[in-house]
């Protein structure tokens, strides 16, 4: 598997939970939140907290978000 490849599954991964978590949110906006709080984290040199991290990244952008519409 290349980097791309798994970069691509964690990216889907959190997606998939974030939706769950939220089934309100439009998946499109939800993803995009996602990808870009994994590009600000994916090119630190540790990555094997990338999934985690860009979940509370997102999450937190997500409620933020809620609770000024």
């Amino acid at each position: 598997m290349t980097k791309t490849v798994d970069d691509e599954e964690t990216i889907q991964h959190v997606a998939d939970a974030l939706a769950a978590k939220y089934p309100d949110m439009a998946r499109v906006e939800l993803e995009a939140i996602v990808r870009e709080e994994f590009g600000e984290i994916a090119g630190r040199p540790v990555r094997d907290y990338l999934s985690i991290l860009t979940e509370r990244a997102a999450r937190k952008r997500i409620k933020k978000s809620i609770a000024a519409a």
